[in-house]
């Protein structure tokens, strides 16, 4: 049962997210992510939390020093403002150049020896295309049962996601096609930015790369119309190993089964909504079940923590492996990602539309346990929501707890993706402060719908 009094209100998880993110940018390793550790740690440690300890992750720290593209035609020369692609190859003071070439996907060996101009629009589509793939995941789907949004604002709507149809492999064509540099043009990208902190595998690329902004992609276009123009590319970065840690504290329980809570604590910026939002919806479910008596706690709790999300999700990749023993007896992995506001493009600038982003709700295909979330989605009245199967996109979930799944853990994993998800714009007043309760609340239905369900009886659904 519920227990209201007991819930964190809007104004103490936003709190939190406000606490977060004024420490400022927070990739791995970095200060912010150090002292967001820490912080977590203690909030765990005052909650009454057992077993509160930090676990090693062993991962690639990467920090940018400088990042420019100096463009030059017949004495003309600009040195236009970029962002360096995470883990692409550093350069020195002098920088790599050579010819800017168009990218074509018809004659990729003309990039050969040359920096690599390419543009790079982001994904469009229906708000509903997760329930149209869905679709075709699972014949059993009921799209309508896997829908909840009662205002109808998803019907006709569409969605800009934070990736390009290459997710990651962004630069790998003109890698193989052998050019020297990768200048990628966010051709489409809603308000004009070049801070977009992607690929975020962590992988150590072999030539260096910068994002330029729309504007810029457009002023270099049209001076290559009427000649061969030359660029250099200075990209300087440190790169080196580096520990850091997954935040960890567990809670006894009506049995010693087991519910993962998670989410994870770097961000690509000081990043309100990835995922300060995480950490403070995390904190949320400690608070809430802290006050809880253990008898009444469906199962022993595990509050997880991760570092490195931005670096290929390391650190759930790491847990998973120190803890794949004892993964029979999960119950459930619940992970807590991005409670973002949709943001649009209006009259040549972004502002909020009013509705929360389409919110994703990865769950395993257990009927019993698709029916636990759906009864908590509509009891929180939680529009713009969509049940989906875990691999309707793929192998696994786009959420920092997607390697759950393939270790065969059931979850529940809720996400939404904002445009901005991984730009430097994601700041406090794109949180939706009206989803910190309900989602909140949602979490805890969900979780304590497992009484009486051991790990074994849920994965036989």
């Amino acid at each position: 049962m519920l227990q209201n009094a007991l819930v964190p209100d809007e104004r103490t998880i936003f709190g939190w997210i406000e606490t977060v993110f004024a420490r400022g940018v927070r990739r791995p390793g970095y200060a912010a992510d150090r002292w967001t550790e820490n912080f977590c740690l203690e909030r765990f440690r005052q909650l009454g939390l057992e077993n509160v300890r930090l676990e090693p992750v062993t991962l690639p720290y990467w920090e940018p020093l400088e990042s420019s593209l100096i463009v030059r035609k017949q004495g003309y020369e600009s040195r236009i403002g970029s962002f360096s692609l995470p883990h692409s190859a550093a350069t020195d003071e002098a920088g790599v150049g050579g010819s800017l070439v168009h990218w074509r996907d018809e004659t990729p060996g003309a990039v050969s020896g040359a920096l690599a101009l390419v543009d790079v629009p982001l994904m469009r589509g229906p708000a509903e295309l997760p329930l149209m793939l869905a679709g075709a995941v699972t014949s059993e789907a009921d799209t309508n049962w896997r829908r909840y949004d009662p205002g109808g604002t998803l019907a006709g709507a569409s969605q800009v996601l934070p990736f390009s149809s290459h997710l990651m492999a962004v630069m790998d064509a003109s890698i193989a096609a052998g050019a020297r540099g990768f200048v990628g043009v966010l051709s489409d990208y809603p308000g004009d930015s070049n801070q977009y902190y992607v690929p975020y595998d962590a992988i150590a690329r072999a030539i260096p790369g910068v994002w330029i902004n729309r504007n810029d992609g457009a002023r270099i276009r049209w001076l290559a119309a009427t000649g061969r123009v030359q660029a250099t590319i200075v990209s300087r970065a440190i790169r080196h190993d580096i520990t850091c840690y997954n935040v960890v504290g567990e809670l006894p329980g009506a049995d010693d089964d087991v519910v993962i809570v998670g989410s994870h604590h770097d961000g690509p910026w000081a990043s309100a909504v990835e995922d300060a939002s995480g950490v403070a919806m995390v904190l949320a479910q400690a608070t809430y079940w802290s006050r809880i008596a253990p008898a009444d706690r469906p199962h022993r709790m595990v509050f997880l923590l991760n570092a490195g999300h931005m670096a290929g999700g390391a650190g759930v990749r790491a847990f998973i492996e120190r803890h794949k023993a004892e993964l029979a007896h999960v119950v459930l992995e619940v992970h807590l990602e991005h409670a973002a506001s949709e943001i649009v493009e209006r009259d040549g600038g972004l502002v909020a539309s009013g509705h929360p982003e389409p919110r994703w709700w990865f769950t395993s295909r257990l009927a019993p346990l698709e029916a636990i979330v759906r009864e908590a989605i509509v009891a929180e009245h939680l529009d713009r929501s969509m049940i989906l199967p875990p691999e309707v996109f793929g192998p696994i979930p786009t959420t920092d707890g997607g390697p759950f799944h393939l270790a065969g853990v059931p979850l529940v994993n809720f996400l939404t993706a904002p445009f901005y998800l991984f730009d430097a714009i994601d700041t406090l007043d794109k949180i939706h402060r009206p989803s910190l309760v309900p989602v909140t609340r949602a979490a805890i239905r969900i979780i304590a719908a497992t009484r009486g369900m051991g790990a074994a009886t849920m994965r036989q659904g």
